[in-house]
Order: structure tokens, then C-alpha cells, then sequence
């Protein structure tokens, strides 16, 4: 069967007989082999109050090492933006022919939230496919957001592809992945009424399955302390197969999070796959805290990006960056996992996990349960 790709499927749950799922779509993990990352150019300086031109270093370096793994795509307002990245780029080494510009104008840069979510089809004859969730800057925290809300149906255009739009508040940090039916997620994001206030916890559930094509939701609670996203489980946990995911567990009772990720671990302890089999768990350390300014800031190795080639991990001239290297290392036998600074990214509230998207590669389909 072959979809129109200029079509735009548009409706509730109820009211669009022509949901992904019922198409045989599904989000694959991000383990799933890419044929490129997406990102947003960092423009705007309230993201980075009197920081924003030291991320550029480290976020060159994100992208330097993209490119050396898979096609990168980058969001630019204009070919004035365009230079400058261009310029931002040159001195971290970046595989130049594997680096896409597009100008697509965007308020911020957290292209894991208003970027792109692809589907694949096991079928070969199915093309990939978007879906557009709506988009309000986290709980309307950050106005304006109207071009960031653009931009899965622009990319959609553009590359010739089926959009869904199924007119809800969604993020792409919220959810995460094991490729094979099971989506991890937390309550104190989806279940926040700055999203999707008329929405009850069981029709969530009906939209997450529809659109990203899973069976099976599992719900953690809390996420770590100076997280504005309201919780994201990519500061959390992160599947790295179909049966494992890494965790963050603090070990200072003292520290404001130590209750909240002891009680997560216990749910991820309790959880079962669709198979019948238990999550095997690696807890992944946090890092000291991170304050600026006053401001107790969301870091955590958990952000980190799975590219092709490599895994790029978020570090904080903290003492457990090594061993979390290690850990996450141990992980991932097949890539190169590799830190990257993040002390002055994570002061816009984000690391490199929050600002990508990938967009995974058809022909190879691992089994849905």
C-alpha cells in the first residue's frame, strides 16, 4: 500500500480511521540505525542568558562527531545563520559533505521536543513517515514557539513523506524507546495539565500507542530537580536494547533527588516486557551538582545522543564522568561512547539528547515482542 505523501492526516483518536500504528508504522529506538540527525541552530540567547557564545564549542564538537557517523541536517532561519554556523563549525573538524543546511526558521533550539518524530514500516514499499504532535514550549513556558511548531510538518514536506498530526502536546524527550513495543515514559510530564488537560491517563495511552505504534506504556514518576520540561525520561532512563536501560540513581541520601530516582528504580525493578521478562537495570551515577547562578541545573549523563559510530555522552568536570563513561561504555561494545563538555550547555536546561533528533534508516526491523 502507498500513501500520498503530500497528505496530511489530521484528527482525534475516533475520528481518523488512519492511524500509524493501524498502517504498520512504529517509532524504532534510537539504537536503530540512522540515516541522519536533525538539529536546530542555537540562536537564542534567553536559552543561554550571558553564556550562549561558550556552548558554541561544545556543541561544534556534538556535531563534528555526527557528521563523522551520519548525515547531519541542520535547521537555520537564513543564509545569514548559515554562515555563521558554517564559521562555527570549520574549526571542529566536521565532515563537510555530510552536513545539510535548511532554512527553516525556528524560535530555540530543542529539536528532540519540536523536531521531526519519524516511522518506520517493515514493508519496503511503505515510505517513512512524521508525526506532527503540537508543540507549546513545555506548558507554554517559553513564548513564542509558533515556528518551532512548523517544523515536522516542513521536514515532511520537504523530504515527500506522510505527516500525522494528532492535534495533542507531545515532546520527544518525554518518550523513550526499546524498538520492539514498549514505551517508557513519566507521569509528572504526560500527566501535567499545562499539556493535554482534557486528556485522561488511558487516552494518553490510546495516542502513544496509535501514532508511535507501541503495545505496552510504562510510567515512572518524578523526574531530577531543575528540569523545566516538568520531568523528561531522558534525564531519567534510556533504553540501550530491547530488555535494558540505564538509570540514574543518586547515591547521596541527602540530595534533593535521591528519593525521587529511588523510587523510579523501584518501579523499573517491578516493570515486565511484553514477553513476560523483567528490564534488566545498570544504574548510571549522577554527577554532583551543577548550580549557576544560583540555580540548581537538570545535569545527568543520561542525556546522552546514540549515533551510528558513537554515543555522545554530556560530561561535567565532575568526578563521576569517568566512571560513567565507563558504564555506558560498557553498554554500547559496538560504538565509541565519548564525552563531551556540557558545563555551559546545561545552563539552557538541556544537553545533546535534547537537542537532536534522529531520523532512523528502513531495511533492518528488529521483532515487536
Amino acid at each position: 500500500m502507498k500513501i500520498d505523501p503530500s497528505f496530511f492526516f489530521k484528527g482525534s483518536l475516533g475520528k481518523d480511521p488512519m492511524h500509524p500504528a493501524d498502517l504498520g508504522y512504529f517509532f524504532p529506538a534510537e539504537f536503530h540505525p540512522h540515516d541522519a540527525t536533525w538539529l536546530s541552530w542555537p540562536h537564542k540567547e534567553a536559552s543561554w542568558p550571558g553564556k550562549i557564545n561558550e556552548i558554541y564549542p561544545a556543541y561544534a564538537t556534538f556535531v563534528a562527531y555526527l557528521s563523522r557517523s551520519e548525515l547531519v541536517n541542520i535547521l537555520v532561519a537564513d543564509e545569514r545563520m548559515q554562515r555563521l554556523a558554517e564559521d562555527r563549525l570549520a574549526t571542529a573538524g566536521v565532515v563537510e559533505e555530510r552536513i545539510r543546511f535548511h532554512h527553516f526558521p525556528t524560535n530555540d533550539a530543542w529539536c528532540r521536543d519540536h523536531g521531526p518524530a519519524f516511522l518506520i514500516h517493515p514493508n519496503p514499499d511503505m515510505s517513512k513517515a512524521i508525526v506532527d504532535w503540537g508543540y507549546n514550549a513545555w506548558g507554554d513556558k517559553y513564548p513564542p514557539y509558533d515556528l518551532d511548531n512548523l517544523i515536522p510538518g516542513k521536514v515532511a514536506l520537504h523530504l515527500g513523506i506522510p505527516c500525522f498530526r494528532p492535534g495533542i502536546v507531545m515532546e520527544g524527550g518525554s518518550v523513550d524507546f526499546n524498538g520492539a513495543g514498549t514505551l517508557l515514559t513519566t507521569e509528572a510530564c504526560l500527566l501535567h495539565p499545562n499539556r493535554n488537560p482534557h486528556l485522561s491517563r488511558e487516552q494518553i495511552e490510546s495516542y502513544l500507542k496509535a501514532y508511535y505504534g507501541v503495545q505496552q506504556i510504562l510510567w515512572l514518576k518524578d523526574g531530577i530537580l531543575g528540569d523545566d520540561t516538568d520531568g523528561h525520561v531522558d534525564d531519567l532512563t534510556r533504553f540501550v536494547s530491547k530488555n535494558k536501560v540505564l538509570t540514574v540513581v543518586e547515591s547521596n541520601k541527602k540530595d534533593e533527588n535521591y528519593q525521587a530516582l529511588q523510587d523510579n528504580l523501584k518501579l523499573l525493578e517491578s516493570f515486565r516486557m511484553l514477553d513476560g521478562s523483567a528490564l534488566e537495570i545498570v544504574a548510571l551515577p549522577m554527577p554532583a551538582p551543577v548550580i549557576y547562578e544560583g540555580v540548581r541545573l537538570p545535569a545527568s549523563y543520561a542525556n546522552f545522543y546514540i549515533a551510528n559510530s558513537y554515543v555522545i555522552v554530556p560530561t561535567f568536570r565532575d568526578a563521576q564522568d569517568e566512571r560513567a563513561l565507563d558504564i555506558i561504555s560498557a553498554c554500547f561494545p559496538e560504538r565509541e561512547v565519548v564525552g563531551v563538555d556540557s558545563w555551559d550547555l546545561i545552563w539552557g536546561l538541556g544537553s545533546f539528547h535534547c537537542l537532536s533528533q534522529q531520523e532512523p534508516a528502513a531495511g533492518v526491523f528488529p521483532s515487536k515482542t
